[in-house]
């Protein structure tokens, strides 16, 4: 079984955001970058079946070279080779043509990814990669078991789970759930060693225009300072609420 993890290279969530050029860049200086979270819990996923049923793992990047530290920290933590498409991450459709053209060539069983990236949380590569595929689908999965090509999943939704069954090929969004974070992997120095001898292939990307275009980015607005009223002043309260605050 042939398995791609798709890996989006995100700023660390305590980072400090800031732009450029006007509010229309990010602004990478003294930003540290990570694993997506949920594309790491798709890749500790993918580790299980590396162990329990041979199968190879792959983890592919749509990104710069600086992307290849994540890259390697994959390699660190089991898998078997990388691959990085040397393109700045435009938007979710120029992403998911690039993967697609990355799983037609190598011929992969599953795709697995997390179900949105925290830097833009779009939630729109996974299903558009499908799409292009014309793979089954499944988002928010917290299950997945895959017993030769039969496939069995369970997803979240509205008040429950749904339990799936369905065939290879497939794509999986998943998120928490799918594996636990106490089941998370930590790069211990053996595989940081052997992560450096481990193939990492850059190939260009093919030819597709971008959907979306960014004019500009805006910070949220700061909170305003928080006034403190004695419990017992109503009177206070009510004509704060009605002439300062006018939501009465």
């Amino acid at each position: 079984m042939k398995i791609l993890v798709c890996i989006s290279h995100v700023p660390d969530t305590t980072s400090k955001i800031n732009f450029t050029d006007g509010d229309s860049k990010f602004d990478t200086n003294g930003v540290q970058f990570v694993i997506n979270p949920y594309d790491e819990f798709a890749l500790t996923r993918a580790m299980w079946f590396k162990e329990k049923q041979n199968a190879t793992v792959t983890v592919v990047n749509v990104g710069e070279v600086s992307a290849e530290s994540t890259l390697r920290k994959c390699l660190a933590i089991g898998a078997d080779n990388a691959i990085r498409v040397n393109s700045v991450a435009t938007d979710g459709f120029y992403v998911a043509k690039q993967l697609a053209e990355v799983v037609k060539n190598g011929n992969y069983d599953v795709v697995l990814t997390g179900k949105e990236s925290i830097d833009y949380n779009g939630q729109m590569v996974p299903g558009m990669l499908a799409t292009f595929l014309d793979y089954n689908f499944v988002n928010a999965c917290v299950g997945l078991e895959i017993d030769g090509n039969s496939v069995s999943i369970s997803r979240e939704v509205d008040g429950g789970k749904e339990i799936l069954n369905t065939n290879l090929p497939i794509v999986i969004a998943g998120q928490k759930g799918i594996v636990e974070e106490k089941d998370l992997r930590i790069p211990n120095m053996r595989g940081i060693m052997m992560a450096r001898k481990k193939p990492l292939q850059v190939i260009e990307p093919i030819d597709c225009d971008t959907k979306t275009n960014v004019n500009n980015f805006e910070k949220p607005t700061k909170k305003s300072t928080c006034k403190m009223i004695d419990a017992g002043n109503i009177a206070e309260l009510v004509d704060l609420l009605h002439n300062e605050a006018k939501v009465i």
